[in-house]
């Protein structure tokens, strides 16, 4: 995994024992963790006239949507495409509402080029509607039945997603949100709460069609960790349409990266602060109350953050809030003995998300094949079925004339912390042969024509990212984690607020912030203020 970040691009204020994260000012709100989610709740917070401050601990923001340089090469470290950024879309939305322009991007289409080894032509998630059709109606004959039952599900859950429900409720106020977005489809549509998208194969009768089951066991552990038989129906719905429009999946010029800084931009527009290279360690209820607060608590009791920034210098930050951008299972450490036991065995009785191992290399252009499409997935044995994205020419990615490629494939997290010196060594080694095999079977590129080839394992993304044993995603869309079953962005702590990928509505980008705007609608309910987003 990468060691040395890409510089980071905008002025922050100073970070060693700055004024201004000492304990003797109380913010409103202090924001942890600086991806994607963390970002977004500071910027919207900031916007409120809240005093927030997002502690990062690496020296750039993005989390697993950054990026890092090798040489002329700029890698995204772990997501590569953007969901949201279409009129109306989350990203429009939030981008429009903080007053920034978005980075640009351009729509994929194909979304995705689906290869699933079986000597069959490529299936394309092409993004005209139509198209699309005409494409599974020849790669899966007779399953009409199938895509009319998902798109159906998918138009409720859009125009319901739309309406800024709260999920699941954990307060009055949640519950009247939840009410308040529900429509008669969406009514319907619960009846499939806890079914699968396998179920929904059997329902329209198309559970025989082996070929379609396993293209859809691929796309669905890319969006939701889980296969057709342990992904939410109504999760499934959704992400199975996302490539086409109007929604979309998009490139970002430049990297990743350029999303962040759009962010990081409208958080510093708005009077935000963003700290890196400030750690997180402890978070306490501090004994004394933080002044005034909403009606009902005029005098809530402060959080205290604890932590190591540059230098490994302490400090220490009080506010009224916080919100935690992290894993939930990053808790347990935070909290200490202040974390609820039943609140505890709950997070500790999730079963794990993945890891990955990703395979990081640029190639001269013309070595890959003719027309290589930005997205492929590819059914593989070992080390598993890759993801892999490439650079587009003028993308900022590459020199002219040449494409990085990143090569992604899941794998359990926690045994490659386990392993130590040679063990891990000889463990790395093979699996960068295995992928380079897949790349060179799929793409024609040998593994002596690489210009730079390297791999991360979870032990390198658990450095970059922070993240509890390298795990890449949230908690998996099984229909017993999904929606009303999932975890609360409200904590059982006042004032404590969860957001990021294992928040409803689940992972990516898109779904991140989603969780960042549930999350903020909340907090300032809590204050007597309406946050609304056109």
């Amino acid at each position: 995994m990468p060691a040395a970040p890409i510089a980071h691009r905008l002025a922050v204020s100073p970070s060693p024992l700055d004024s201004s994260i000492k304990a003797v000012q109380v913010l409103d709100v202090a924001v942890i963790g600086g991806g994607i989610a963390g970002l977004t709740a500071a910027a919207l917070l900031a916007r409120e006239g809240l005093s927030v401050q997002l502690l990062e601990a690496h020296s750039q923001s993005g989390g697993c949507a950054g990026t890092f340089r090798r040489g002329p090469y700029v890698f995204d470290v772990g997501a590569t495409q953007v969901a949201g950024l279409e009129p109306g879309g989350i990203h429009e939305r939030l981008f429009r509402h903080l007053g920034v322009e978005p980075p640009l991007a351009n729509p994929l289409d194909p979304g995705c080029v689906v290869d699933l080894g079986d000597g069959q032509p490529s299936i394309r998630l092409w993004r005209d509607p139509e198209r699309w059709r005409r494409e599974r109606q020849r790669q899966f004959p007779g399953s009409e039945p199938f895509w009319t039952l998902c798109a159906a599900l998918h138009d409720a859950n859009w125009s319901f997603a739309r309406r800024d429900p709260v999920l699941p409720p954990r307060s009055l106020w949640d519950l009247r949100q939840l009410l308040g977005a529900l429509r008669p489809a969406n009514l319907a549509s619960s009846a499939l709460a806890f079914a699968s998208v396998a179920d929904l194969l059997r329902l329209s009768g198309c559970a025989g069609d082996r070929r379609l089951r396993r293209f859809l066991d691929l796309q669905l552990r890319l969006y939701s960790q889980e296969p057709a038989a342990g992904t939410a129906a109504l999760y499934g719905a959704s992400v199975l349409t996302m490539a086409q429009a109007p929604l979309g999946l998009w490139h970002l010029q430049g990297s990743m990266q350029a999303l962040s800084t759009s962010l990081e931009t409208a958080l510093r527009a708005h009077g935000g602060h963003l700290r890196l290279g400030h750690r997180a360690l402890s978070l306490q209820r501090a004994e004394t109350e933080g002044g005034s607060g909403s009606e009902a608590d005029p005098s809530p009791k402060l959080w205290s953050v604890g932590g190591q920034g540059p230098g490994r210098r302490p400090f220490s930050v009080s506010c009224r809030d916080v919100v935690v951008a992290l894993p939930p299972q990053s808790l347990a450490d935070l909290l200490g003995e202040a974390m609820p036991d039943t609140y505890r065995r709950r997070i500790n009785g999730f079963p794990d998300p993945s890891g990955a191992l990703v395979f990081y290399g640029a190639v001269e252009r013309a070595l890959l094949p003719a027309e290589c499409p930005a997205h492929l997935q590819i059914d593989w044995d070992d080390p598993g079925s890759l993801f892999l994205s490439v650079s587009r020419e003028g993308d900022g990615r590459a020199p002219a004339g040449q494409a990085t490629v990143i090569a992604s494939v899941f794998t359990p997290a926690r045994p490659w912390l386990a392993l130590e010196g040679e063990a891990y060594n000889l463990a790395k080694g093979k699996a960068m042969g295995l992928i380079q095999a897949g790349l060179e079977r799929n793409l024609g590129v040998s593994a002596t024509a690489w210009r730079h080839a390297e791999l991360a394992t979870p032990r390198g993304f658990a450095h970059w990212t922070g993240r509890p044993f390298g795990f890449v995603g949230g908690l998996g869309q099984h229909p017993s984690r999904f929606g009303p079953f999932g975890l609360a962005s409200r904590t059982p702590l006042p004032g404590l607020w969860l957001c990021g990928d294992s928040i409803h509505p689940g992972e990516g980008t898109a779904g991140v912030s989603l969780s960042a705007l549930m999350a903020c609608r909340q907090l300032l309910q809590g204050r007597g203020r309406n946050l609304r987003v056109p």
